[in-house]
């Protein structure tokens, strides 16, 4: 506690205090039903994370119909009891709840179908369509409604109401420049440009009454070209608090942003500077927002009053007790977000497509969104488990059995646990990685796991200790491809290279570009000795293909600019001295190179024999020496073996 003193600090927010200055932001998850009320999935995402010890929780509805269940609805009183068993169950685990209005891309306005609409006919680049202008009676309708549903809000027992100014969403464009185009009294300056949002918070503000908070999460620098920088929103944030505005949640970023904003990419807090000019600006709670994952960080910005509150989404979807664990001392076990976009990539996909059902997942926690059907349970027999192999999957699964009341061993052949976590946090902005690892050591010895390194388990230990569940998770191995030359002097391992067991220098070459072979090549030009050039060679027609859509541009974009040259379409044919024999769409060829890096995949590692299976009753294979996948597969598998045995 004493180490989060400002952390665990109460705060005033109008006439609403909040116990602690943690604030789940706004999180789209997918989460309701169908018909976009709210029943027992995103009632029991939102309690656990409540009763995890956050301040203020705020979700997402739409004032205005948009057809499809990606947020739940607030624009008709249907939604009202599912609403109201949402703020009481939150209540109850003694946090406070805000609604935040949401207006996408897309509404119904006629008809019954759902338009990509906007200030004017510009191109939206997510929907990949142009908008249809509102005309002024729409904009007018749409700003009762948001009044309707702030009505609603606080009707339901919400704490507190948020309009969003962000996301490139319908408000955002409306107040930015680039999108903007009209010429009547909702485009040209900034007074009649900011007039939709200003009307949208009078409507709020009489429908609530004068004595309920109404916050506003507000684009301050939309990083993108002629579009709002920080400088820009001095004056827009000062009309919102006149406006009667008692809260500015930072946002910055357009979706179709070139500049990423929750990418590994970025240092912890790299946005921080914009709470801090917003606050030197205004008179009321600011709440910082991005890449805020970890407690210290949010710490040190509220000890330099860089912001009031701490804004945090994908941490607390990564670990809902973050809040608590922080409190407590206990910050090795926080599990944190990997900052990979995982969780983005199907919720943003849903806007091509538009009334298309999708809901969120978390990479490195797999009851996000399951917390009550995922529920560990006691077991019904205590039974004698050994896990084979420490990586995620691994870990995870000994962790689980181990809650549920299992006596488990977890071997590992290595000096450390971890797997092949160890090598993937190497790479330049992996570090997340190694906290990964960090905090499932820490979970799985707290858990009462018998750890046992530089082991393994063969016959004899089988014969010996007579377990009743083996569970396998010994990984997996690089896979060497079959090409004349791949034995030579001139050719190494990705994984070798990452971890210092041998060096390259000159023009290098990486046969495989997927995650490894990209990461390996940016990890050569930023740490490598020696290294002049890097090339990577891919045999798909797409570089880094089993990367996150929603940061695989980012990426890319970063390696084209640090100069790695990158051949698609490209089959290796050959390796010699100096040159790898390629084909390029049925072209032969040559690339000179005066080193060769493997980075073809992985095959699975070799599990136990039939004859030493069939000694033990329950024998399970998870994670890579299943198939070699990503970390999501390897978690997901463990935690239900360890839920099932």
């Amino acid at each position: 506690m004493q180490q989060f003193k400002h952390l665990f600090t109460p705060i005033d927010i109008g006439t609403m205090q909040v116990k602690n200055r943690i604030v789940m932001l706004p999180l789209t998850t997918g989460f309701c039903e169908l018909d976009e009320t709210i029943g027992d999935r995103l009632i029991n995402f939102y309690a656990v994370r409540a009763k995890g010890g956050v301040g203020l929780i705020i979700v997402p509805f739409s004032p205005v119909h948009a057809g499809s269940p990606i947020e739940p609805g607030l624009y008709d009183d249907r939604f009202l009891p599912g609403v109201r068993k949402l703020t009481d169950t939150v209540h109850a685990h003694g946090a406070k709840i805000a609604a935040q209005l949401i207006t996408s891309y897309h509404v119904i306005l006629k008809d019954g179908i759902a338009e990509v609409v906007g200030p004017s006919p510009v191109l939206n680049q997510m929907t990949r369509s142009v908008a249809r202008p509102l005309t002024v009676p729409e904009i007018r309708y749409i700003v009762k409604e948001y009044g309707k549903a702030a009505r609603r809000a606080r009707q339901c027992g919400f704490d507190a109401v948020e309009v969003l100014v962000g996301g490139g969403y319908l408000l955002n464009r409306f107040l930015s420049p680039i999108t903007n185009k009209r010429e009547d009294e909702y485009g040209g300056s900034l007074e009649n440009r900011m007039r939709i949002v200003l009307e949208v918070i009078e409507s709020m503000r009489k429908e609530v009454g004068k004595d309920f908070p109404i916050g506003c999460r507000l684009n301050v620098a939309e990083q993108m070209e002629g579009g709002h920088t920080i400088e820009d929103s001095k004056e827009v944030v000062r009309i919102l608090e006149k406006a009667g505005i008692q809260m500015i949640n930072i946002y910055t970023g357009w979706h179709e942003s070139p500049v990423p904003t929750v990418q590994a990419v970025l240092p912890k807090g790299a946005f921080l500077h914009l709470a801090e000019k917003i606050k030197g600006w205004v008179g009321i709670p600011v709440i910082a927002a991005n890449r805020i994952n970890d407690p210290v960080v949010a710490e040190k910005a509220l000890a330099e009053g860089k912001a009031d509150l701490v804004g945090m989404a994908r941490a607390l979807l990564a670990d809902p007790e973050l809040p608590n664990k922080a409190r407590e001392g206990r910050v090795e076990e926080i599990v944190p977000c990997l900052a990979c976009s995982n969780c983005l990539t199907e919720i943003l996909t849903t806007y091509k497509d538009w009334g298309t059902p999708a809901s969120t997942s978390c990479s490195v926690n797999p009851l996000a969104g399951k917390e009550a059907e995922y529920a560990i349970e006691p077991a019904k027999k205590s039974k004698k488990v050994f896990v084979i192999g420490g990586g995620p999957g691994g870990m995870e699964a000994a962790m689980t059995a181990a809650l549920r009341g299992h006596k488990v061993t977890l071997y590992d052949k290595g000096n450390e646990l971890g797997g092949k976590l160890l090598i993937a946090s190497i790479p330049p902005y992996k570090d997340e990685l190694h906290t990964l690892v960090t905090s499932l050591s820490s979970r799985v010895r707290k858990a009462g796991v018998e750890i046992k390194l530089k082991s393994d388990v063969g016959p004899a230990t089988i014969e010996k200790e007579n377990p009743d569940v083996l569970i396998m998770a010994t990984g997996s191995t690089s896979l060497i491809p079959n090409i004349p030359g791949v034995a030579g002097p001139n050719v190494v391992l990705a994984e070798d290279v990452l971890t210092g067991a041998k060096t390259v220098s000159g023009n290098v070459l990486i046969v495989g570009g997927g995650m490894v072979g990209c990461e390996t090549a940016e990890f050569l030009l930023e740490r490598g000795k020696g290294v002049i050039q890097v090339t990577v060679i891919e045999m798909l027609s797409r570089m880094a293909d089993n990367v996150s859509p929603t940061y695989r541009p980012f990426f890319l974009a970063r390696l084209k600019k640090a100069g790695i040259k990158m051949e698609t379409n490209t089959i290796v044919q050959e390796i010699t001295k100096e040159a790898v024999k390629v084909e390029q769409k049925g072209v032969a060829g040559f690339i000179k190179g005066d080193a060769v890096v493997l980075a073809a995949g992985f095959k699975p590692n070799p599990t136990l024999d039939e004859k030493n299976r069939e000694k033990i009753a329950e024998v399970y294979v998870i994670g890579d020496c299943l198939k070699p996948r990503m970390i999501k597969e390897a978690i997901e598998e463990g935690f239900a073996i360890g839920r099932k045995i």
